[in-house]
C-alpha cells in the first residue's frame, strides 16, 4: 500500500540527459501524465507558480475532469511555466524519491524543456536573454557602456527590444558596469591563510555573469568583509556562465560547454584547498546540485561540489570556528529580508539572516517566499506581468514589519530578485525603503563602506 507522504529525507536522481531515450517525446509525455495525475490528486502546490494553477484548471475544464481528459499538447502549457525554482520539489511535495511514486517534477520539466529546444522551438530572443557572456562582453568599454546603458533606458529602445527579443517593456533591466568586478577587484590585504575545523582559510571568488558584467559592488563589498576578517581570496583565473539560463531552456549542450570551461578551473582551485564562494545562489547551486546530477561519476565535479560555499554559509561557519569578527559600529534599523529559492534549495539554513541578525541596532524579518523574477522569467513580455502577480504576496508581507513599522532596508542573496521586488514595492505603492544586497549591508554594517 503506498504511503501518504514520505519520512526519509528526499533525494536525487542523476540527469541521464546523455541517453538518446530521454529525449524520447512520446516517453517523457508517459510520465508527465503519470506526475500529472498525482498533482491533480494532491494539490498542495498550487500556490508556488503557474505550472499548478495551469495544470489543474486544464484538468478541471476537460471532458472527464481528469488528467487523461487533457490533449497531451497542453502540457507544454505547463512546463512553459516551471522556471525550476526546485520548491515543489524542497517545500511542499511528500512524494519525491525516495517515496515509491518517485516524483521529480522540476526535473521532469527540465526533460520537457530539453526536448523541446531540442525540437528548435525556442525563439532567438529567448538563446539570446540566456547568453549572459554575451550581454556582458561590453562591459567595461569606455563610452560603449554609457552608450548602451542610455539608449536601453529609452522608451524608443525598450519598445523595440520587445518587439525583437521578448522583454516587456516594463520589466527591470540591469546596467552594465563601467568597470567589471573582475578588473576592479583589489588585492587582498592578508596572505596569511588561517584554517578552521571546519572551513578553509583561504577563498577562491566565482565572480558570476551578474556580479562581474552588472553589479560588480556586491562582489567588491564580498571582498571587503573578507578582508576585513582576514581571509586572503584570488579570484578564478578564467570563468564561463554557471550554465544555469541555459539550463532554464533546456539548452543542455550549452550547459556542458560551461561545464567543461569551469569545472577544470574551479577543481585545481579546490585542490589547492581553496572554499569556493559564488554571491548568486543560482550559480552556486548549479556546482552543488544540477551539474553534479548531469555528471554523477566525474570526480573533479563530485570535488567542486564539496568545495563550493554560499558566502554566508561560509562565514556562519568561520563564526562557529571562532574565526569570524562579530564587532559592527553602524546599526542597520529594520531590514525585510528575502530568503530566495536557489538558496533554499542548497538545504544549508538561513545563513544570511543569522548574520544579519547579529548586527546591533538591527531588526530583520525573514521571508521565504518565491520573488516570481526567475531568472528570464521575470523580464519575458509572455511572463513579466504573471511574475510581478506570483510576487505580490511577497511584495506586501515585506513592506510591514512585524511591530507595524515600515523597513528601512529590502534584500535579497539573489541580486536579480532584489531588483524584482523593488519594482514590485514601486508598482504596488507600497513605499521605497532602499534595495541592498545582504553583502552590502554587511559591509555597511562593519563600517567598510
Amino acid at each position: 500500500m503506498a504511503t501518504e507522504g514520505n519520512l526519509q529525507a528526499p533525494t536525487r536522481h542523476p540527469i541521464d540527459w546523455k541517453n538518446p531515450e530521454y529525449y524520447n517525446e512520446d516517453a517523457v509525455f508517459h510520465e508527465m501524465e503519470r506526475i500529472f495525475d498525482i498533482c491533480h490528486g494532491c494539490r498542495r502546490c498550487v500556490s508556488l507558480c503557474g505550472s499548478f494553477p495551469t495544470l489543474f484548471d486544464l484538468v478541471d475544464e476537460s471532458a472527464t475532469m481528469e488528467v487523461d481528459g487533457v490533449n497531451k499538447q497542453d502540457y507544454w502549457k505547463v512546463v512553459d511555466q516551471c522556471y525550476l525554482c526546485d520548491l515543489c520539489y524542497l517545500t511542499k511535495c511528500p512524494y519525491v524519491p525516495p517515496h515509491e511514486f518517485n516524483l521529480d517534477f522540476p526535473h521532469t520539466m527540465l526533460r520537457a524543456k530539453a526536448i523541446k529546444f531540442k525540437k528548435g522551438e525556442v525563439s532567438t530572443g529567448e538563446k539570446f536573454l540566456a547568453s549572459t557572456d554575451v550581454h556582458g562582453s561590453l562591459a567595461g568599454i569606455p563610452i560603449v557602456v554609457q552608450t548602451v546603458n542610455a539608449v536601453s533606458n529609452t522608451k524608443v529602445a525598450r519598445k523595440v527590444m520587445e518587439s525583437t527579443l521578448g522583454v516587456d517593456q516594463d520589466a527591470w533591466l540591469p546596467s552594465l558596469a563601467t568597470k567589471t568586478f573582475r578588473a576592479s577587484a583589489p588585492k587582498p590585504k592578508t596572505t596569511v591563510v588561517q584554517d578552521g575545523a571546519k572551513t578553509p582559510g583561504k577563498v577562491a571568488i566565482f565572480s558570476t555573469c551578474y556580479i562581474n558584467y552588472n553589479e560588480p559592488g556586491i562582489g567588491l563589498d564580498l571582498l571587503k568583509i573578507l578582508d576585513h576578517n582576514d581571509i586572503p581570496y584570488v579570484i578564478v583565473d578564467k570563468e564561463k556562465c554557471c550554465g544555469m539560463p541555459k539550463l532554464e531552456l533546456g539548452d543542455l549542450e550549452s550547459v556542458n560547454e560551461s561545464k567543461e570551461a569551469n569545472i577544470p578551473v574551479l577543481a585545481r582551485y579546490a585542490n589547492q584547498g581553496y572554499a569556493l564562494l559564488a554571491a548568486v545562489p543560482s550559480c552556486a547551486l548549479m556546482f552543488k546540485q544540477e551539474i553534479p546530477l548531469m555528471y554523477p561519476h566525474d570526480a573533479d565535479v563530485q570535488l567542486v561540489k564539496e568545495n563550493m560555499w554560499d558566502p554566508f554559509e561560509y562565514l556562519m561557519q568561520r563564526k562557529r570556528d571562532g574565526l569570524l569578527k562579530t564587532e559592527f559600529s553602524t546599526p542597520l534599523g529594520n531590514i525585510s529580508y528575502q530568503m530566495p529559492c536557489h538558496g533554499r534549495v542548497q538545504n544549508i539554513g538561513k545563513k544570511t539572516e543569522e548574520m544579519l541578525k547579529m548586527i546591533p541596532g538591527t531588526t530583520v524579518q525573514t521571508h521565504e517566499r518565491c520573488s516570481g523574477h526567475a531568472g528570464t522569467f521575470g523580464v519575458k513580455k509572455a511572463t513579466h506581468q504573471q511574475s510581478m502577480k506570483i510576487g505580490k504576496p511577497l511584495f506586501k508581507a515585506m513592506a510591514t514589519m512585524k511591530d507595524g513599522s515600515k523597513p528601512d532596508y529590502i534584500s535579497s542573496d539573489c541580486p536579480l530578485g532584489g531588483h524584482h521586488i523593488a519594482q514590485g514595492f514601486e508598482v504596488n505603492g507600497l513605499g521605497a525603503p532602499t534595495q541592498e544586497h545582504p553583502l552590502s549591508l554587511v559591509a555597511k554594517a562593519y563600517g567598510l563602506s
